[in-house]
């Protein structure tokens, strides 16, 4: 059984043109279509048995109908994330709203959003996502679209986990996108932050991220993928090749998400 941790669909009407625009910005090809029918076909193909869906509202006027549609389109396969964008007047509301939806979950990324990871203006918004006790999925590191600035550096991110000591904050692309050292030295450890193995096989060499994984605690790693921006396979083949105990790689792969987003808890979600 797999959880892909870290995926990205699109309405129907809109995939066709996001996928145009990153895939421009990138220099990646996507190996979805991004639809929802097309990216539920793929990864189910690819041995997926349910997946975490990573909404972004890049403007403020986006996050309510970024949150409606993302609770349309749950079910025993999709699980939600909802977004919030730190310029809206309504965020923290919102966040409320996302947990009212039966969302799963936050995410942010501060390199499309503009804004600094540890700016006290996003903090109220962090502050509620604490209370509610849903995890935050943060982009983490460098990203195409703000190549000269990095809005969420792992010793950023590390102050906010410290800020926040029971928001349960999930570190994408292995706590860094080409910053796993700095991820290694401020993330890793951390009791309240998660790492998702997303793109890894692409930027964190072999040995590392098996000492990472290690060294954080193989109960707070979750498989990820960034599907369509890469494969869910060639994560998988990455993870194999670290030659981890069987027991971790159930964990990485399965246990850790259904605990974290608590499917076990909840009769009739989990992924069949």
């Amino acid at each position: 059984m797999i959880f892909d941790m870290h995926v990205h669909i699109f309405p129907d009407f809109l995939a066709k043109k996001a996928l145009s625009g990153i895939g421009e910005t990138s220099h990646v090809s996507p190996v979805t279509k991004a639809t929802l029918s097309h990216t539920r076909e793929m990864l189910q193909a690819w041995g997926i048995s349910g997946a975490a869906v990573m909404n972004i509202a890049t403007k403020p006027e986006q996050q309510t109908n970024v949150n409606n549609w993302a609770a349309q389109v749950q079910d025993s396969f999709f699980y939600s994330f909802g977004s919030v964008h730190p310029d809206a007047p309504d965020a923290v509301e919102e966040v409320w709203r996302i947990h009212g939806l039966g969302l799963y979950g936050v995410k942010l990324h501060p390199e499309y959003q503009r804004y600094f990871v540890d700016d006290p203006k996003a903090y109220p918004i962090y502050d509620a996502i604490q209370e509610l006790g849903i995890p935050v999925t943060f982009h983490a590191g460098w990203d195409p679209v703000s190549p000269n600035l990095v809005h969420t550096p792992p010793k950023a991110l590390a102050k906010v986990a410290r800020d926040f000591p029971h928001m349960k904050i999930i570190a994408a692309h292995m706590g860094g996108m080409r910053r796993s050292e700095e991820a290694e030295e401020y993330l890793i450890g951390l009791e309240n932050v998660y790492i998702d193995t997303s793109m890894s096989y692409l930027i964190v060499k072999p040995e590392q991220a098996k000492k990472m994984i290690l060294r954080h605690g193989s109960e707070r790693v979750l498989f990820a993928s960034d599907c369509p921006w890469s494969n869910p396979q060639e994560q998988l083949r990455y993870l194999e090749h670290l030659n981890l105990p069987q027991s971790i790689i159930e964990d990485i792969y399965w246990n850790n998400a259904q605990y974290l987003l608590g499917l076990n808890e909840k009769s009739g979600k989990s992924p069949e």
